[in-house]
């Protein structure tokens, strides 16, 4: 408990434990596509605070990535889920999550196009710090922030939460201007030892302030306890990996956030 004031401190945010965390759905839009993303904060006061724009996996905005959203209101950051693929499509099994997912990995600029949009509906939020904004993401949302980072686009640093790492154009790290951290499954079977190499000697050649976090016995989505608990499966959820991970987040927030 005395860390996580201290965290508080260093970050400069307050939690009221009589906040109260708000939510709204936000439709916007992105050319002719109509997106909706799912806003949390927390009412303790009007001041401004760190903003994070959190990205879901390949199943869409769904329960999973509001909860985090909401995880993140309660530490006192106003967090927006962003919606790469438009107002309800939300895949419900693994062959059309694969297919919707594939678009956007097989078409990188419009993936990038998608996050910046749901970047600037966060910075338009009231009470959000435009100065102090991170990007979070989750199996395709962690391709999607590392994507965004690549962009250049103007964040303090970008997580990964067991993503892709790999991407078409690695020459585009140079244009990174935000601090990195990747944390993976060590077993993972969908991102295997050859990607993580390319990945880290990407990060090295474009001189990026990067970290990799790996995680013993944790496959892919290990921070979702959805997944099952079956490493058989090539995902499955690590409570132990889940935990370290998310406190890694913090301290990364810690950093970029003083």
């Amino acid at each position: 408990m005395k860390y996580f004031f201290l965290l508080l401190a260093i970050t400069g945010l307050a939690v009221n434990a009589e906040a109260a965390i708000q939510t709204k759905l936000i439709e916007y839009t992105q050319g002719d596509t109509v997106l909706e993303g799912y806003l949390a904060w927390d009412d303790v006061n009007a001041i401004k605070r760190p903003g994070v724009l959190v990205v879901h996996e390949w199943t869409g905005l769904g329960p999973y990535v509001k909860k985090r959203a909401e995880m993140l209101a309660k530490m006192g950051y106003v967090a927006f889920a962003a919606d790469i693929y438009g107002k309800g499509i939300r895949p419900n099994n693994p062959a059309d999550a694969a297919r919707i997912a594939g678009i956007y990995k097989n078409d990188r600029p419009l993936l990038r196009v998608r996050a910046s949009a749901g970047l600037e509906q966060l910075k338009r939020q009231k009470l959000v710090d435009t100065q102090r904004i991170a990007a979070i993401g989750y199996c395709f949302g962690g391709t999607t922030v590392l994507e965004l980072a690549r962009d250049g686009s103007d964040v303090k640093g970008v997580v990964s939460f067991h993503g892709g790492l790999s991407t078409p154009t690695p020459r585009d790290a140079i244009n990174i201007k935000a601090r990195v951290l990747a944390l993976h499954g060590a077993d993972d079977p969908f991102v295997k030892a050859d990607e993580v190499a390319a990945f880290q000697d990407e990060m090295r050649k474009a001189a990026v302030d990067w970290q990799f976090i790996s995680y013993g016995s944790a496959v892919h989505s290990f921070t979702n306890p959805g997944a099952g608990s079956d490493n058989s499966k090539g995902a499955a959820y690590n409570e132990k990996a889940d935990k370290r991970s998310w406190e890694a987040m913090k301290q990364f927030f810690a950093e970029i956030f003083r």
